[in-house]
């Protein structure tokens, strides 16, 4: 404890305050230490000097914003490894609000999208315990485990909704780029910011130039992609620019801004270009689709995305800690922070189910009585009747939202060749 009010004492000489407020803060900090003796002396149960710092470290970054948090030893090392791209959980990425836990969003191919869990979820029990009262850090904790083993995630959905999902936790291992050509588009899924996401995609882009397939335009697919490392964010965007800024972010002082610009060339060579958002998108996410939709070099399609425009540094603290502390917001090229407002899509897409609506009686030429016959259609409707429950099948489990992107690559480019001709 002598330690702790000698490091405060070489705080207020590195920062000089004025005289009312170095008064202040001798006050609360006698307050501070009087609570923490008598916490060790009469709490019904004994806690350590350990425990109680490193809490009353968390309550002080977890009142700032949700995404400042005390990281000790073992969540450092977490971290280190998730931005790595494999971590054990059950793949959610989530955030403190009202006191439970929301999902931002599933991570693909994980355990957590294949059971369900959505967007905008709210975990109010873990294994039948509230998660209300507990930090970030706690519920994370608790969703963690061993590989293999199971839990129950009781979640509050929309419409007084609520679900009891019981999830089997696994390595998560992220394949954070899926790429493939479909209908002559590139077609680029980025499922997370994690390292060398940038090289992926630049790889994926070489191999749909070298392929026999003549790509006519890119859709890249940021929906439910919770961000990840800013400069991946920054190498990502820089891809499908040949020039201007990307994104600037400011502190609290003047001296903590910084700029990233583009110092590449367009890889896609103007090709036009969708970007799908969703509210799963945040962040990194959110960062690439603002730049590209201020430089006009893309048409964002979608929903609105999360709005999380702040900037996370990992400081390190002690021994094997760090302060997960936000040290600055982000704006777009046009000077735009998104902090709480998100990306608005260029066009909005709401993700829709498609079903084949059976038994409709409108009357059409064909069930007239008399009707002269078309000699021209009686050799295809074998082949038609033949074809018509694959179709219903392919249409009832369509992308809606992907398909509608793929409709707009294949207009423009029709547009294009018509200019050119």
């Amino acid at each position: 404890m002598k330690k702790f009010f000698l490091t405060c004492l070489l705080i207020l000489w590195t920062f000089p305050l004025s005289a009312e407020e170095e008064k202040n803060v001798y006050k609360y900090l006698n307050l501070f230490g009087e609570a923490f003796e008598k916490i060790k002396n009469n709490y019904v149960e004994e806690v350590s000097s350990k425990e109680l710092i490193e809490s009353a470290i968390e309550g002080m970054l977890s009142s700032l914003d949700p995404h400042s948090t005390f990281l000790n030893n073992q969540e450092l090392n977490e971290l280190k490894v998730q931005t790595k791209g494999e971590f054990g959980g059950l793949g959610i990425e989530v955030t403190l609000e009202n006191g439970f836990v929301k999902v931002i969003s599933p991570i693909d191919d994980t355990p957590a999208s294949r059971a369900g869990i959505q967007a905008g979820d709210m975990i109010t029990h873990l294994d039948d315990e509230p998660v209300l009262g507990m930090t970030l850090s706690e519920a994370v904790s608790l969703m963690r485990g061993k590989v293999g083993s199971k839990i129950k995630l009781t979640v509050s959905r929309e419409e007084n909704q609520t679900l009891q999902i019981e999830i089997t936790r696994a390595v998560i291992q992220l394949k954070a780029v899926k790429a493939r050509i479909e209908n002559n588009i590139g077609y680029i899924r980025v499922s997370s910011f994690n390292q060398k996401v940038d090289t992926q995609i630049i790889k994926a882009i070489k191999d749909f130039k070298k392929s026999k397939e003549s790509v006519i335009g890119y859709v890249l697919d940021l929906r439910n992609n919770p961000g990840g490392l800013l400069d991946q964010a920054v190498s990502v965007t820089d891809i499908f620019l040949n020039r201007g800024e990307i994104v600037s972010t400011r502190g609290r002082f003047e001296r903590e801004g910084s700029r990233y610009n583009s110092v590449k060339k367009d890889l896609i060579d103007g090709l036009p270009m969708v970007v799908l958002i969703n509210q799963g998108s945040a962040s990194a996410s959110e960062i690439v689709a603002g730049a590209l939709q201020d430089h006009k070099r893309a048409i964002i399609m979608g929903t609105k995305s999360f709005g999380k425009g702040s900037v996370q540094t990992i400081i390190p603290s002690g021994e094997d800690v760090a302060l997960k502390l936000t040290t600055a917001k982000y704006y777009t090229p046009l000077g735009r922070s998104i902090q709480k407002t998100g990306i608005d899509p260029d066009i909005l897409v709401e993700q829709v189910e498609l079903k084949k609506v059976e038994g409709q009686n409108r009357r059409k030429e064909s069930d007239l009585r008399g009707a002269i016959e078309n000699e021209q259609e009686k050799d295809k409707k074998n082949s038609d009747n033949k074809n018509k429950d694959k179709t219903s099948k392919k249409d009832t489990s369509e992308d809606y939202q992907l398909s509608r992107a793929f409709d707009l690559i294949m207009a423009l480019n029709l547009i294009d060749n018509k200019v050119l001709q």
